[in-house]
Parts: C-alpha cells; structure tokens; sequence
C-alpha cells in the first residue's frame, strides 16, 4: 500500500514533516517511496500528508502499489 504525489503538487512542503515513515522526497516532482509508505496505518486513522495537502486530490492511492487485503 502506497500513495503518490501527482504533478498538481504545489511543492509547499506541507507533507514532507508529516510523514512518519520519511518516504516523502522533495524535488521537481515530490515522491513518496512505496516502500516506506504505510498510508499511515499504524500511526493515524488517515493518511497524515493528504491530511496537510493544501492541494485538494495532489496525494492519491498509486495504482502500482495497491493495499493488499490481510
């Protein structure tokens, strides 16, 4: 399970001290590594870097790394 940060991104940097996991890069364009990122399950009820987006639909699920039921 992961998400991704698509090219709307305003890079404000809101995400990046959000993540517990630290798998948010800042750069041209942000990324969140899939291996790092847990959707924040574990930590918080959602996902803490969708939460501080200022940029409404900018983080999404990656279709490349779907939940996988347990």
């Amino acid at each position: 399970m992961a998400l991704m940060i698509l090219d709307i991104c305003s890079r404000c940097d809101a995400c990046l001290s959000e993540c517990p996991n630290e798998a948010i890069t800042a750069g041209r364009p942000y990324t969140i590594d899939p291996s790092r990122c847990s959707e924040c399950v574990g930590f918080f009820d959602t996902p803490q870097c969708q939460d501080m987006c200022p940029v409404m639909g900018c983080i999404v699920p990656d279709p490349h790394h779907p939940r996988v039921a347990a």
